[in-house]
């Protein structure tokens, strides 16, 4: 029964020496294959299967097509606008332009869904003018990481794609079910803001950003907005009236993105083939880690890793369910520190679903759980990939310990969402 520990050992010190991700996890079960006895690489044989099956899956179609349309308006300037804009609107209100950044951040989100563009997008271009109005380090990087990371949690977020296959739900439902919670998330960020800037007006004092007049800065904020909300409006909407099933609305996502670009005179050949081209590259490196992990949990199962998950949750006491929960939510947020979501997505939650099933869980509430620990992951300090992208976006202009500090309330926020959806899962179904 060592042998699943010794597999999950093999693959971290894989991922620490510098393996790529798909490798080092198929690398792993590649060599615990050949060196068990009870194993033979013949195992392999029925991985081929496993592949076809990933491939045809109608689900994963939907992926490359919404990344492709938030690509498309990040790469077009048309979500660098609206945030100048919006920012120019709010600015002048004490924690305007912070509350300008969440409301970008949930339209970036719903449209294009890239954590790491908007996070990079926001931080290049709404940090300078924060601190050039006076804003506090700490305050501003907190504010642009966590929204930045909104797309995690709103629909059509890629990790709501990926756990919905994952854990066999329909894609519609699970994003029907997060529009609460993401509704939640974000009045709690923006009642932070307010609370915040009461208590200590300082740390984000008003500022007049433009020269133009009100009437005129609502006009062109409205003409910037309104493409990517009718985007979001056709996109989502025909989602949730059951018009068009998710991969036919990522399709409609993707010439939508192409249309708004002709229009607004941004459509380029260049501008399609570099989203194009980053699409695949992205969407490439998904599958492989798809491929990677499959691998992976072929061995687990025939190491009997399986019924080791069993010994250690199934011990016939009524809290065992919880019991379980608690310990695969803490499980996924501690392993967010060091990995991405797509490999915890593929790696770990498939080796949880049998304890799901077992336990009679939702798989549509446990999804929603592990939607909003996947985010909340994204932002923990030291390792949480949201911080490095605002780090590297922003250079010196700000310290890391600010950028740290900055996330901790988002992070509480968060933690505070993810508690209140385990003790009441209806509002999953609200």
């Amino acid at each position: 029964m060592l042998t699943p520990f010794l597999l999950f050992l093999v693959a971290f010190i894989f991922l620490f020496i510098g393996v790529p991700v798909a490798f080092a996890f198929g690398g792993a079960a590649v060599l615990i294959a050949w060196l068990d006895p009870d194993i033979s690489l013949g195992v392999f044989a029925l991985l081929p299967t496993r592949i076809y099956g990933i491939m045809n899956n109608s689900t994963l179609m939907a992926m490359p097509l919404f990344i492709f349309m938030g690509l498309m308006l990040e790469k077009s300037g048309i979500a660098e606008k609206l945030l100048r804009n919006i920012d120019k609107l709010f600015g002048v209100f004490s924690g305007g332009m912070a509350v300008g950044v969440v409301l970008v951040g949930v339209l970036l989100a719903a449209s294009t869904g890239v954590v790491g563009a908007s996070v990079v997008m926001m931080g290049v271009i709404a940090i300078p003018a924060m601190l050039e109005a006076k804003y506090s380090p700490v305050f501003c990087s907190g504010v642009v990481s966590a929204s930045g990371t909104l797309g995690q949690i709103i629909p059509p977020s890629l990790v709501l794609i990926l756990l919905a296959d994952v854990m066999r739900v329909s894609v519609g439902d699970l994003f029907v079910a997060a529009l609460l919670p993401s509704a939640m998330l974000v009045g709690f960020y923006l009642l932070y803001i307010f609370i915040a800037v009461s208590i200590k007006p300082s740390l984000a004092p008003p500022c007049n950003v433009s020269r133009e007049t009100p009437k005129a800065l609502i006009i062109e904020t409205i003409k910037t907005s309104m493409p990517p909300i009718m985007l979001i409006v056709v996109v989502l909407g025909g989602i949730f009236s059951g018009i068009v099933t998710p991969t036919e609305a990522s399709a409609l996502g993707a010439l939508g993105a192409i249309v708004l670009c002709a229009l607004m005179r941004k459509f380029s050949l260049k501008l399609i083939s570099s989203a194009a081209l980053q699409t695949v590259l992205f969407s490439g490196m998904i599958f492989t880690i798809l491929i990677g992990a499959s691998a992976f949990s072929l061995i687990f199962n025939e190491t009997d890793g399986g019924d080791l998950i069993f010994e250690l949750f199934d011990t016939g006491a009524t809290h065992e369910k919880w019991v379980f929960i608690v310990s695969a939510m803490i499980l996924v947020f501690v392993l967010g520190f060091f990995i991405d979501f797509i490999e915890i997505c593929f790696v770990i939650i498939p080796l949880l679903m049998p304890m799901v099933a077992h336990f009679g869980i939702d798989p549509l509430w446990f999804a929603l759980l592990l939607a909003i620990n996947l985010q909340t992951s994204f932002l923990t300090p030291p390792f949480g990939f949201a911080l490095f992208y605002l780090k590297g976006a922003v250079g010196k202009k700000l310290k890391t310990l600010d950028i740290y500090k900055g996330a901790i309330p988002f992070i509480i926020l968060q933690l505070l969402l993810l508690i209140i959806i385990m003790l009441f899962p209806e509002i999953t179904y609200s």
